[in-house]
């Protein structure tokens, strides 16, 4: 049995676990200099929202950043995400941006997924209790967190490096340090370092006690778990600041008090804004509305067209939320789209640098092949297409796998697919000018198809009846 780790925290002394992330090239243009630089940056960005606490400690936290100052450099900078899916989602990209910024400038920085805390459910920005999740489906969503995560700072590493020396990218799962604890003994250390009346004034806490379906326990009890996440990390890691969503400034400042009280150490929180809807709704699995980062809940076609179809209004804040573009070549960008509004430059650009940082070089190239089969009738798109891009494009088309028989017809090929009625209400819609295939209407139901024309290089032939209905065609034995 392990008890909780309840210490001073050791002076001068700090822990990092550089991963294989470690070390990685920077560019000169992000260079920092002074002890607001980084912050400062961010905060002209509109990425870093609040500070906590502002003023009042004895190191500030603008010198916790300064090289050479009182404090240690590197810093250490952790964010957590709960697996309450088994994806990430974009409301999520901010808090990853934010910590992707700390380590383009040096500083080592840590994803904790939350796969003790998710149990529990956390109640910040919420009007009603979540779902309870099981043992088994948490864990499982945390492990495809951990891999998200990973990948998401594979491609960072990989697309966007630029020649400084960067900080290490780890990721932790809470469960590692929870699941070694008992109950009554948790309770015992923690729980007297509390205040009562301090929990419940927490707004979060006020306006879920007021509301007809109450607070439970599990999710009172979240803050306090969260308050300890930060501790073990201050403790093992040497970590000073928490980066959240600014709805988790409540569960931020436990942590702050909880520390300060057991080590007399200062640390901060960072939030940064929450993404929202046009009606203004928060994004994300509870709303209803998430766009996701995995590629099997939203391909990279479907990521890039979110952001592509983003108002004038809103796209130049979010290119400097969501791409590490320097301020002038973003100024730069949207001096042009004044001059050329049709082109949706800014959104564009800002669509190709979210899908390259999500899905990499080939998921980018993957939405832009399907943003000309779809949108520009490209045959050459269609012909270099893979059955997956096909299908994550077409979702709701039926897919069939056929055999090119000698002869075989216009409306052999409709009717196999069940793309037509049978008798002659299949044929007319034909010769209506109905159907269509590889972009291109067909009229004659007696054609005999032709490879190259109505059969691509692929083997795939992309059948439209009316305006909406598609059906994908695999042809076998060519």
């Amino acid at each position: 049995m392990v008890a909780p780790m309840l210490r001073g925290a050791s002076r001068g002394r700090w822990f990092f676990t550089p991963g294989p992330l470690a070390a990685l090239p920077l560019g000169p243009r992000e260079a920092h200099s002074g002890a607001q630089g980084l912050l400062a940056a961010q905060k002209a960005r509109g990425l870093f929202k609040e500070f906590f606490p502002e003023r009042g400690t004895k190191m500030e936290l603008p010198e916790l950043f300064a090289p050479g100052a009182a404090g240690s450099f590197p810093q250490t900078i952790y964010c957590g995400f709960d697996p309450t899916a088994d994806s990430l989602h974009v409301g999520h990209l901010l808090a990853l941006l934010g910590l992707f910024h700390f380590q383009r400038a040096g500083h080592n920085v840590i994803a904790l997924v939350g796969g003790a805390t998710a149990r529990l459910g956390d109640p910040s920005g919420r009007t009603k209790e979540r779902a309870v999740l099981g043992a088994e489906r948490v864990g499982s969503n945390a492990r495809a967190l951990r891999h998200g995560l990973q990948a998401l700072a594979t491609n960072h590493q990989q697309l966007f490096s630029n020649g400084r020396t960067w900080g290490s990218f780890t990721v932790l799962d809470n469960a590692a340090w929870y699941q070694k604890q008992h109950l009554v003994d948790f309770l015992a250390a923690v729980g007297g370092h509390f205040r009562m009346g301090t929990l419940l004034s927490r707004l979060g806490v006020q306006t879920r006690l007021r509301s007809p379906e109450g607070m439970s326990l599990a999710e009172f009890l979240y803050q306090v778990l969260q308050a300890y996440d930060f501790y073990y990390l201050f403790q093992r890691y040497g970590c000073r600041v928490q980066l959240g969503g600014s709805d988790q400034l409540g569960n931020i400042v436990s942590g702050y008090e909880f520390i300060h009280k057991l080590t007399g150490e200062d640390v901060f929180g960072i939030t940064v804004p929450l993404i929202t809807s046009t009606t203004g709704a928060k994004l994300g699995k509870s709303a209803g509305n998430a766009v996701w980062l995995n590629r099997d809940k939203t391909s990279p076609f479907e990521l890039y067209q979110f952001f592509v179809r983003q108002q004038d209004d809103s796209v130049e804040r979010y290119l400097k939320l969501f791409t590490f573009l320097p301020l002038p070549e973003i100024d730069h960008i949207m001096q042009l789209h004044v001059k050329e509004p049709e082109k949706r430059g800014p959104q564009k650009r800002l669509a190709a640098e979210v899908t390259k940082l999500v899905h990499g070089q080939e998921g980018l190239d993957s939405a832009k092949r399907c943003t000309q089969a779809l949108y520009h009738s490209s045959i050459h798109a269609l012909e270099v297409m893979s059955d997956q891009e096909l299908k994550e494009l077409f979702k709701e088309a039926s897919f069939s796998e056929l055999v090119l028989d000698p002869g075989t017809s216009i409306l052999d090929t409709c009717r196999k697919a069940n793309a037509i009625p049978d008798g002659p209400r299949g044929y007319q819609m034909i010769t209506e000018g109905g159907v269509s295939i590889n972009h291109r209407q067909v009229t004659n139901p007696e054609s005999v198809l032709v490879v190259g024309q109505h059969i691509l290089k692929n083997g795939l032939s992309l059948l439209k009846i009316g305006k909406r209905n598609f059906y994908i065609i695999k042809w076998l034995q060519l």
